[in-house]
């Protein structure tokens, strides 16, 4: 295929997000859906009988090895092997956070958390299109609607009603509320930031004003050219 330049670049990053993505939500898919977990369709389930030092099955604790792995890699490759946009930083702050937020609702045994941070990030497949189309991790503004049921409605509804509200219903005295509570409040405003470059990005398309597809966050070759 002709690609240009700087999309060739970028299909190495993105191919390799794809097959993570594919294999991440598929097993998320499984574990949600097709075992005995009652974590999506009764998210307070979490907390009923909770305990410090409860065990975490054996295949929760593999979604967690495969999170945590992903995530530390990422915040190596944003900051020294990506292209470097316009959200970047948010972006590096965005894989600290979640990666903070699996390694301790791992600690203590919080399961629905960090199922539902794993799931809410990457509930639609990222880099579907190999970076070829703007914005991160559901770049087609066709699936638009997509990302606001997942990461504006669903992950709000399942996962911060959970963990605000019903935690404290089941376990008074739950240890780190507020911290826990902070961090998944501060993804939920990255989520709307980045759903704010696609409605961007649509404006733009619908106003004429984009003549092909290009990803907003990069930085133009003539600013680029300034500094």
């Amino acid at each position: 295929c002709n690609l240009q330049p700087k999309d060739a670049a970028k299909m190495p990053e993105s191919a390799w997000k794809l097959l993570f993505y594919t294999l991440s939500w598929s097993y998320g898919i499984y574990l949600l859906f097709f075992t005995d977990y009652p974590f999506f369709y009764d998210p307070p389930s979490v907390f009923y009988d909770w305990k410090q030092g409860m065990e975490v099955p054996t295949d929760i604790a593999i979604a967690y090895l495969l999170q945590c792995s992903f995530y530390g890699h990422s915040i190596y490759a944003t900051a020294y092997m990506d292209t470097w946009r316009k959200d970047s930083v948010v972006m590096l702050l965005h894989h600290v956070v979640t990666l903070t937020l699996i390694s301790f609702s791992y600690a203590f045994r919080c399961q629905e958390q960090g199922l539902g941070v794993q799931g809410g990030q990457e509930v639609v497949l990222g880099e579907a299109v190999l970076g070829l189309t703007p914005l991160p991790l559901n770049p087609d503004p066709s699936l638009c609607p997509g990302r606001f049921w997942f990461r504006l409605y669903w992950f709000p509804l399942k996962v911060l009603y959970a963990t605000c509200h019903s935690s404290l219903q089941s376990v008074p005295n739950i240890p780190f509320y507020f911290f826990f509570n902070a961090l998944l409040l501060v993804l939920t405003l990255m989520n709307i930031y980045w759903f704010l470059y696609i409605v961007l990005f649509v404006a733009k398309v619908l106003m004429g004003q984009m003549q092909e597809v290009n990803d907003v966050r990069e930085y133009d070759v003539e600013d680029t050219k300034k500094t």
